[in-house]
């Protein structure tokens, strides 16, 4: 009946909202200033998440969130991965 492990808790940098971390997708930059998808969650660097969805995804675009959130320039293949990832976990 009562769970043992609390779920982490993550604020997506679009919605704003607190998800658990597994309903999100971590984007990183780490000390080289390279910015990827970080799938296992648990590469170095300094993360930000964003909800798995494709339309958070395409705000985030947008809105360059990502790169206010990195400080650092988030290219086209980075959002096109994280929509492959939403795509490939959403069915």
């Amino acid at each position: 009946m009562a769970r043992s492990k609390k779920q982490p808790l993550r604020k997506c940098v679009v919605t704003q909202e607190m998800k658990p971390k597994k309903e999100l997708i971590r984007v990183v930059r780490n000390k080289e200033g390279h910015v990827f998808v970080d799938t296992s969650g648990k590469q170095n660097g300094r993360g930000a998440y964003v909800s798995k969805s494709l339309g958070v995804i395409n705000q985030a675009e947008q809105q360059q969130s990502l790169n206010r959130h990195l400080n650092a320039k988030v290219e086209k293949e980075v959002y096109d991965e994280l929509r492959k990832t939403v795509e490939g976990t959403s069915s």
